[in-house]
């Protein structure tokens, strides 16, 4: 490049030749940036969803480009966040699309230093054994307390933490799915 185009390609010098002293125009934007094209521009359909990170459910525009997630947006016509995701929020496509990803259900055996794979139906019905077990091994029918026995049917054993994505039904159908197992320990993140 020699002197003279140089020196016309400074942005100070296209800030004063285009009229744009603060810079806020097209004397602030580079060759490079001119040829800058959006991640949204080319997606083959637009998906709307709702952030995974906390209770707040903001909405999100997910940009799909030959099946797979391009970019996600804050969705402007939202009246939560009118567009406007949270560092978090702003970096979901990274939990869609990251390579260290997992796919299939891990378990590590009590004592072992290897992690197994393991079937979805294995893993969900190892769950549900432990569940009968532990209820059956921690049941309490009555305790003792100062005015004598009282009745509690209940279990200590078990406990629920929540996560913020839930909405409202889905936490109302694991509180009630707990407490008809008898158990008191119910809490949701979202307000941690």
């Amino acid at each position: 490049m020699e002197p003279l185009q140089r020196l016309r390609s400074l942005p100070i010098v296209r800030q004063v030749r285009d009229h744009d002293l603060l810079g806020l125009g097209r004397a602030a934007q580079s060759e490079g940036s001119a040829a800058l094209e959006p991640r949204t521009k080319t997606a083959d359909a637009v998906y709307h969803s709702v952030c995974p990170y906390c209770a707040v459910g903001c909405a999100q525009l997910v940009y799909v480009k030959d099946g797979e997630v391009t970019q996600i947006e804050g969705d402007p016509a939202s009246p939560l966040n009118r567009g406007r995701l949270c560092p978090k929020g702003s970096a979901s496509r990274q939990l869609v699309t990251s390579p260290l990803r997992q796919y299939r259900v891990k378990y590590r055996r009590p004592y072992g230093t290897e992690w197994e794979e393991l079937a979805l139906d294995t893993a969900m019905d190892m769950i549900a054994d432990r569940v009968i077990a532990t209820r059956r091994e921690t049941w309490q029918d009555e305790i003792d307390t100062q005015d004598g026995r009282v009745r509690v049917n209940r279990t200590l054993g078990i406990g629920s933490l929540g996560g913020a994505t839930l909405d409202n039904e889905e936490n109302y159908l694991i509180k009630k799915l707990f407490t008809a197992l008898g158990v008191v320990s119910v809490e949701n993140q979202a307000r941690l």
